[in-house]
């Protein structure tokens, strides 16, 4: 597509507080689909109902249990700025090619 990306590696580099919250901020998906639900989470007995709406919730869950982080994450701004963000979760695959050209 001719443009230019950085890739995050979410488990070396995990978002803190800070940027979930701005990531959260400029999500168009709900904001608990950032939670992976999967047999982590289910081990860890966590309440998916919980997450949903809850972005103190989510935000806390994230900062601490970085793999439970729902990817690809796809983000469109400054990271490492105070800025505004855009975000979506890039699942399916084919919204990621319509939110890069938005």
């Amino acid at each position: 597509m001719g443009i230019e990306v950085d890739v995050v590696l979410y488990m070396k580099e995990p978002p803190d507080g800070e940027l979930l919250t701005r990531i959260i901020k400029g999500l168009e998906d709900p904001v608990e689909d950032l939670v992976r639900k999967d047999s982590k989470f289910k081990k860890m007995e966590l309440v998916a109902d919980d997450y949903v709406g809850n972005i103190k919730a989510v935000v806390e869950l994230l900062s601490n249990q970085k793999a439970l982080l729902q990817r690809p994450l796809v983000v469109k701004g400054k990271i490492d700025g105070s800025g505004s963000l855009k975000a979506i979760i890039g699942r399916p695959k084919d919204r990621i090619v319509d939110f890069i050209k938005s």
